[in-house]
Parts: C-alpha cells; structure tokens; sequence
C-alpha cells in the first residue's frame, strides 16, 4: 500500500475561494440549447419549453455562472436577431457549425431559464463580424434602466428591469485560425481595448475578461497574452484560458499527466499577466477564467462536429464519457482550486450534450455522465477558503510530465460552519494509499461529516440511458478522525471528498 501525507494549517490560506470556478457553458450548437436545455413539447417542459429535467440536473450539478452564447457560434450572431417576438426572428445560417439556427432561444429566454436555474449568466460580444458599437449596444439593451431606444425596447420586449449582467466576455478564441474574422494579437488588443472602454462607460459595474490562447499548444501562445494584455490591461479583469484534455497515448498513466500541464498552463498565463503589470509599474493584477475546459478526444474528428445540409441542432460532439474521464476531470477541479489566488472563475464546456456532463435523448430522458460526479461533489462543497497544503506522496515519471506524484488534493476550509473538506486524487492504477491528514489549528474536537469516492474497477465504464449509475459516488467506510488527525484509506484510481467538521468553528 501507498503511504502519503498531507498538512494544512489554519493561517496559512492560499485565497478565498471564488464560487465561479463551479460554472458551465451553454453555447449555440448541436443539441445544447435546442434538445437540451430548450424542447418544447417535452414531457418535462414547462411553459417557455425549459426541460424540467434538464433543470433539476443543473441545479444537483450546482452550476454556479454559465457562459453564453458561445463559443465560435459568437463570432458570427448578430443579438438582435434573439430578441423580440419569436415568430418574428430571422433563420440564420450558423458559419461556425455549419447549422441552421431558427433564434427561437436569446437572450431573454436564457436569462429567464437562469433565473430558473439559479445561476448568474455571463454573457459574450461578437468581435467577430461585430465589434465595439454592438457590443456598448448590447449592455445598454441589456443592462440599463430605461429612457433609451435600447433599453425602451427591452421593456416593450416584456422586460421591464434591466437583466443586470456582471459579467462580459470580449469575443471568443480570436486567435483561432478556425474563428470567424480572427484577428492578431495587435489587432484583437485594440478592439478589446476600445470595446472595454466603451462598455465600462454605459455600465461601470461590469467585469471583462479579454481572449487568451485559445489553448497552450497555439504557435502564438505567450506572445498573444503579453501583446494582447499590453494594449488593453487596464481595461479588462481577467483573460480567458481555453484547455481540452486528451488522452493522447490511451494509456491512463499518461493521462493524468494532463492534469500537471493544466496546472503549469495556469501559472504560465498568471506570470504572463504579471510580466505586463510590471512593465506598467502596475498594482492590478489579472485575473483568469478558465471559460472552456473538459476532457474532449473521442469525438474530436471533423465529421463529428460539421453535418451537410445545415440541419438543425445536428448531434454535434457528444462525448460520452468513462470512469477514466471522471477522475481527469476531479484533478482538474483539484489543480483549479490549488490555484484560486488566479482562477476565480471556470466553466465547464458544456453543460449538455455537447461534451456534457448531461446527456439527453430528444423526446426523452436525462441522465447523469461520469464526470457530473466530480464536479457537483466539488461544487456541493467548495465553500469558504482554499488552505496551502504540504504533501508528501510518492511518484512515477511519464512522458507527459517528468514527475506526477501519485496523490493530489487540496483541502477547502469553511470557517462559516467549522467545515473542512479534502479533495483526494489517488493516480496510482494498482494500489490503495494509506493517507494521514493533519488539519492543524482548526479544531481539536471533529466529527466525520462524509466520505465520497469515485472509483470503477473498470475504468472504460460508462453511464448510459439503460444504465444511468454505473460510475456514481459511493461512501468511503475506511477514514478515522482523531482531533486534528485523520487517517483515510484511498482505492487505486480514485477521486475522494472527505468533510470533517469542528465541535466549535475557529475563530
């Protein structure tokens, strides 16, 4: 059995722990919105066509802040084309998927399905065929009070408060040769900038995250973040991280690797950003969100993700996911949380069917992919501040990455209720680990609130329709609590939540 060690102590916290880390995606392709999150005539659907089931998944999945409308699909929407009476709205056809988008779902509706849902919206500006007087357009629709053309025509479109919308995205990936209209980072900093300036001046409330790499491996990354950054810092909050994991080498050894490099690609982008802030002689600092993540390499072909014929709401890149995928995603929550001083807001891309941890089948039933498990365990818990910890584990050496030690956690305090929760990867494929915890100065006196695991001792299993359970979180019997000290026995290959709670929280 494997032996490792971890200590955390109650003055030495890494940050307050953004709930925004815990969001999705929802973007204008395949069967997301329309067969998704909006069927009506569903058995489920209420009077907007919002599935009832896709919403009770959404709120045990405990999203927290879901970007909209996309994705590559942004760069081309025009929004004043979802808005309005529907029978009204033009059909478009969508260059980003190759697909015929009716508008029959916009910006109100997802507003009133967010407010169903119970999470915050974050919504995007096409900088794409757009650019700065659309998206100043957009916010003053969205945002204002009343007495304008724009936000006179909300209220005549049924909405007479404004929507309030905190949060803005300033295009999407335009550093992709695949986006519609992409720029270079010269160019996209200097639309960024003016856009910014000009959104923060209809509403000054806003938060903005400018365009980063549109993943590590891009030929520009770096220099697109520092040239991006250095025409626009001043302007903006966050920049954005885009990452997809891939199990390249089929091996699930070499997998987890993946989760060290998302680890690295994180500092990188914060150092980046700190680099620019010090040419400026700067006390900001920018902050990341990590818009668009997930496991993505089954369903990563060109055929999976463009149909002939622009049908409507094609299936478009429905991966469907296994026990190995899980445990990917539990370390990459893990590897968010290690880094909430940076990452203070994530979105899980996307929330279903379209690499989803929800599936649906249209007409029919909703279920619950593996890595749903992961991510409502993190988000059910991950209230109050993330703790430094120090670990001792042993390792094994990959291609992927030259060390990965075989535990990763990280331990998430609450000094609210007295709660501390750890979250525990085992990577090794063989053996159990014999974990001893020391939770020094936040409490003397804990009980043992719970224990989750999330392990298959096939790791090519999969939840289905016919068998929606397979991969689901069990109790974890094997933890003993002794004051400060807990003592957990952890499966091979296996994601962990244990939450211990003090007699009387610390002060």
């Amino acid at each position: 059995m494997l032996k490792a060690r971890l200590v955390v102590d109650r003055d030495f916290v890494l940050s307050d722990l953004d709930r925004r880390v815990f969001g999705a995606f929802v973007e204008h392709m395949g069967r997301c919105v329309y067969g998704g999150i909006y069927e009506p005539g569903h058995a489920t659907a209420d009077e907007q066509g919002f599935r009832g089931d896709v919403l009770e998944l959404t709120r045990e999945l405990g999203a927290t802040i879901i970007r909209y409308p996309g994705g590559n699909f942004l760069s081309g929407y025009n929004w004043e084309d979802g808005v309005g009476p529907s029978d009204k709205r033009p059909v478009r056809r969508d260059l980003a998927w190759f697909s015929t988008e009716t508008n029959q779902f916009g910006t109100n509706e997802f507003m009133d399905w967010s407010k169903k849902a119970g999470i915050e919206p974050m919504f995007g500006v096409n900088l794409g065929t757009k650019g700065p007087d659309e998206a100043r357009q957009f916010l003053e629709y969205c945002n204002h009070v009343g007495g304008s053309t724009l936000s006179n025509l909300r209220r005549e479109h049924g909405y007479e408060k404004p929507h309030d919308i905190k949060f803005w995205c300033l295009g999407n990936e335009m550093d992709g040769p695949w986006q519609i209209c992409h720029k270079t980072a010269e160019e996209y900093g200097r639309v960024a900038l003016e856009t910014a300036k000009v959104m923060r001046w209809v509403d000054p409330t806003i938060q903005l995250a400018a365009c980063g790499s549109s993943h590590r491996n891009m030929p520009t990354y770096g220099s697109w973040e520092y040239g991006v950054l250095d025409h626009c810092y001043d302007e903006v909050d966050f920049i954005s991280l885009h990452t997809y994991f891939n199990n390249n080498a089929d091996s699930t050894a070499e997998y987890f690797g993946v989760i060290e490099l998302l680890d690295s690609f994180i500092k990188e982008v914060a150092a980046i950003c700190d680099a620019v802030g010090a040419k400026r002689r700067s006390h900001k600092k920018i902050m990341l969100s990590l818009d668009e993540w997930n496991v993505w390499y089954k369903t990563h072909k060109i055929e999976h993700m463009r149909k002939p014929g622009w049908p409507e709401a094609p299936p478009l890149i429905e991966e469907v996911y296994n026990a190995e995928d899980a445990l990917i995603v539990g370390g990459a929550l893990i590897a968010m949380l290690n880094n909430a001083d940076r990452v203070k807001t994530a979105c899980l891309a996307q929330l279903v069917n379209v690499i989803g941890p929800i599936m649906t089948e249209t007409g029919g039933d909703a279920w619950r992919q593996t890595i749903f498990h992961p991510f409502a365990l993190a988000s059910k818990f991950g209230h109050g501040r993330v703790l430094r910890t120090v670990a001792e584990s042993p390792s094994y050496t990959a291609k992927a990455f030259p060390e990965i030690p075989y535990l990763y956690a990280t331990v998430v305090d609450n000094p609210l209720d007295g709660s501390t929760t750890i979250f525990a990867l085992n990577r090794s494929l063989s053996d159990s680990m014999e974990l001893d915890v020391e939770l020094r100065g936040l409490g003397k006196e804990r009980t043992l609130v719970g224990a989750t695991e999330i392990h298959h001792a096939n790791l090519k299993a999969v939840n289905t329709k016919d068998a929606p359970n397979t991969v689901s979180p069990k109790v974890n019997a094997d933890v003993a609590v002794d004051g400060e000290k807990l003592r957990i026995k952890l499966k091979p290959a296996s994601f962990n939540v244990i939450t211990t709670r003090a007699a009387q929280p610390a002060n």
